[in-house]
């Protein structure tokens, strides 16, 4: 990625991302026009609960006040790599600076009653300062935490008696309450897709909020689109607002519903706007230029290189006598792909940086002798069969000890899950925060679960994009973010909505 060259534009259409997570919508809406200088949106106020979270996002929002002012000095890449400590970092004067800036509009809350006035405060100030008028459009993006909406939150408190009183399933509330208190242009709201069958005490989840996003009060009114389908709102169906990632250009089958509102008296100077479909960009595509890495074995008294070889050799000698050890042609990215699949060359456009020297994030995890021999067997096992094998394919000597085991209720047989080279990922998730049988990586001579930073291609964001917090907060943020790709092309759809320009004409209204 290039760093902007300074040159005069006109002033951006606000943004106030809530439960902003590590930014994900952010960065979409943030680096659209950005290149030439000239912004459309600009981020004046980010709103998020976790601490790692909140610093990833000051961190980045300094990034791209650095980037606005012409070079992206080098203290901010050797802080990322590790070459320099956060206090020698913050010493570089831009730097300095550029985080003061930063900090004023990232603000650590948790949303709710008690926060509304200071939240309600912050907003009107961040909007009076950014907007050349009272009336001029400005856009709220974000999603409320989806624990409660999401089929395996929902599973895992079948039997929870409270679960019906979560404050989770009502969080969408406050994103409603902002809408009503303060009118955006334009809002998109993002959540799981299984807040379509979701329910409250027999209430459906999805119908109540879309109808409340609707008609937040009698004066206030909102057409929610399709970023998908092309028909008129009345004509939507529920499915219809969910985005199946994968056939836009984003290397992983994260399915999603993002709601397009317009406000009423928008709506007639707006036209609607969906994405277009391209060719798929595969794991392949997004991690297989990464360096390799072996897994590390768990405790790490027992870790070495001669111990994972040993590993390695056992995990070979379950295979059928007459295999032998798989060898790799071809598990590098190749660059022909650039030249056949556009979706491609701009998915590699969007995460490259040149000054980025080596992969940041990219150590691999420790796990069980046992896992590690399961991970090598089952990602051997994949590029068989082309796809990710099951249980069942496990050599007995490798299944889990559980007492469900061969039977028909049998828990595992999902359990472990390669990612498969020639093909867009499963979902990343924030469960990958917690061990990495989802995640193998689809290289057998590897034997592990996928790295913070492989997670993050997946994901799309930028090689220069950092997380803060242990591996595990990393992981959990890369998890619970919106696609920055997908946000950028999202934002993309909201200027054709608008019938904004890209260059400085039409900008303001």
């Amino acid at each position: 990625m290039k760093d902007a060259k300074p040159t005069p534009s006109v002033t951006p259409i606000p943004v106030i991302d809530l439960f902003a997570g590590p930014g994900g919508l952010n960065e979409g809406f943030s680096s659209l026009g950005e290149g030439d200088n000239a912004p459309i949106f600009r981020t004046v106020g980010s709103f998020e609960m976790e601490g790692n979270a909140v610093s990833t996002l000051t961190l980045r929002s300094a990034f791209r006040i650095l980037k606005r002012a012409g070079r992206v000095p080098q203290a901010y890449y050797d802080y990322i790599s590790g070459r320099t400590t956060r206090a020698v970092f913050e010493q570089d004067e831009a730097v300095s600076q550029a985080m003061s800036e930063a900090r004023k509009h990232v603000h650590k809350v948790e949303l709710g009653q008690k926060t509304r006035g200071e939240v309600d405060a912050t907003i009107a100030e961040a909007l009076g300062a950014a907007r050349a008028h009272e009336d001029a459009d400005w856009v709220l993006i974000g999603g409320p935490p989806c624990q409660a909406y999401s089929l395996a939150g929902r599973s895992r408190r079948t039997n929870d008696d409270q679960f019906a009183f979560d404050h989770k399933h009502f969080l969408y509330e406050e994103y409603l309450h902002i809408i009503e208190r303060f009118k955006p242009a334009v809002f998109v709201m993002e959540n799981v897709k299984g807040l379509l069958s979701s329910t409250n005490n027999g209430v459906g989840m999805f119908g109540q909020i879309l109808h409340d996003l609707r008609h937040p009060n009698p004066e206030l009114n909102y057409e929610i689109r399709s970023l998908v389908v092309d028909e008129q709102a009345h004509e939507l169906q529920p499915r219809d607002f969910v985005i199946p990632a994968e056939k836009y250009g984003i290397p992983q089958k994260r399915h999603r519903i993002i709601l397009l509102g317009i406000r009423s008296d928008v709506v007639e100077r707006t036209d609607r706007a969906v994405l277009t479909e391209t060719s798929p960009v595969t794991v392949r595509d997004a991690i297989a230029d990464l360096p390799r890495r072996r897994s590390h074995i768990s405790p790490s008294k027992l870790d070495g290189d001669e111990a994972w070889l040993t590993l390695r050799k056992e995990a070979i000698a379950l295979r059928p006598e007459s295999l032998s050890e798989t060898v790799l042609e071809d598990i590098t990215f190749s660059a022909d792909a650039l030249e056949v699949n556009t979706a491609v060359k701009t998915y590699r456009e969007w995460v490259e940086d040149s000054r980025v020297t080596e992969p940041l994030q990219h150590k691999s995890r420790s796990h069980m002798s046992s896992d590690i021999k399961r991970y090598g067997h089952l990602a051997w096992k994949a590029l068989e069969l082309g796809k990710s094998p099951k249980f069942t394919h496990l050599p007995e000597s490798l299944e889990p000890n559980h007492k469900n085991i061969g039977k028909d209720n049998t828990p595992f047989m999902d359990r472990f899950r390669v990612q498969v080279w020639d093909s867009p990922s499963t979902t990343i998730v924030s469960h990958i925060s917690k061990d990495g049988h989802y995640y193998i990586h689809p290289d057998e001579t590897q034997m592990r679960s996928l790295t913070v930073r492989e997670a993050a291609r997946l994901q799309t964001f930028p090689d220069n994009y950092f997380f803060e917090g242990s591996r595990t907060m990393q992981f959990h943020q890369v998890g619970n973010a919106v696609p920055p790709l997908l946000a950028r092309l999202i934002a993309e759809k909201v200027v054709e909505t608008l019938r904004l320009s890209t260059n400085e004409s039409g900008r303001e209204r």
